[in-house]
């Protein structure tokens, strides 16, 4: 994969790692009634600052994403997707205050040397 390839890769899929971060925590900042219906809770979603921030991410993500697949095979930059995994999971330990539990980090490891792997072949 060329630097350029791998670039948007890293980038689109930080991206889109970011933007779970940003539903997550635009989420736990709603107030809302346990019984609220759908259409309450799809309103509340699209009014909330971090839900549409997460959004505008994965919007943004997946259009170098696009740019991505025009550099390199789908079956090469698809398992970088994994990442994100990696990512997500740092994210929730240092912005959400999500717990580390050790079999979460020999998943992640063996995500890792999965990717590694891949990236000789």
């Amino acid at each position: 994969m060329s630097l350029l390839g791998f670039a948007l890769v890293f980038i689109s899929v930080t991206l889109l790692a970011a933007a779970q971060t940003a539903f997550k925590s635009g989420v736990n900042r709603l107030d809302l009634a346990p019984d609220a219906g759908v259409m309450q809770q799809a309103m509340a979603f699209l009014t909330s600052p971090f839900v549409l921030t997460g959004l505008a991410l994965y919007g943004v993500g997946t259009l170098l994403w696009l740019s991505a697949l025009r550099h390199a095979d789908l079956s090469l930059v698809y398992p970088f997707v994994s990442i994100s995994f990696v990512m997500v999971s740092i994210s929730g330990i240092v912005f959400l205050n999500e717990p580390v539990q050790a079999h979460r980090v020999i998943g992640l490891a063996l995500i890792i040397a999965g990717l590694l792997v891949m990236s000789r072949g």
